[in-house]
């Protein structure tokens, strides 16, 4: 019971890596986890949309994070895998270097993003969770990837 109360009242996110960075996504949109395979290209489409795999039948585009964030050049190795997301009642993939476990964050541990000017959009940061040492940058799936620059996620208004 009281694990159950504890999960009540925390947000969990799966915690991975991008370069140095480790950054914490809402669990309930992870549809799966998967190893990076090799992708589909697509022609004329934004350089960190790698291309798109065929999930049991569903054209799935595949967004590279590094890319999105500019992390410098990315590299794809065993530890590299790829996040299936379920958002707007649509697949996407996110291809990042590495998970690593589900956090429990409470309230008290997330903490506000900081102002960072007009030069970083921090429209989809959520804010900044701690637990112990580590510190996780908390990021707004949702409105990510249904940013108009993603392009991904059908307006509502279309």
């Amino acid at each position: 019971m009281q694990d159950k109360q504890q999960s009540m009242d925390g947000t969990e996110v799966l915690a991975l890596t991008l370069g140095s960075e480790e950054y914490g996504i809402d669990i309930l949109k992870v549809q799966e986890i998967r190893g990076y395979d090799a992708v589909t290209r697509i022609a004329n489409a934004p350089e960190f949309i790698k291309g798109v795999v065929n999930l049991r039948g569903i054209i799935v585009p595949i967004v590279d994070m590094r890319i999105l964030f500019n992390l410098g050049e990315p590299t794809y190795d065993q530890f590299t895998v790829v996040i299936i997301l379920n958002i707007a009642n649509r697949v996407v993939g996110m291809v990042v270097d590495s998970v690593s476990d589900v956090i429990t964050l409470s309230s008290e541990q997330i903490k506000p993003a900081p102002a960072m000017g007009t030069s970083l959009n921090t429209d989809y940061l959520i804010g900044l969770g701690t637990v112990d040492e580590r510190m996780l940058i908390l990021v707004d799936i949702d409105k990510l990837m249904s940013s108009s620059e993603m392009g991904l996620i059908e307006k509502l208004a279309a």
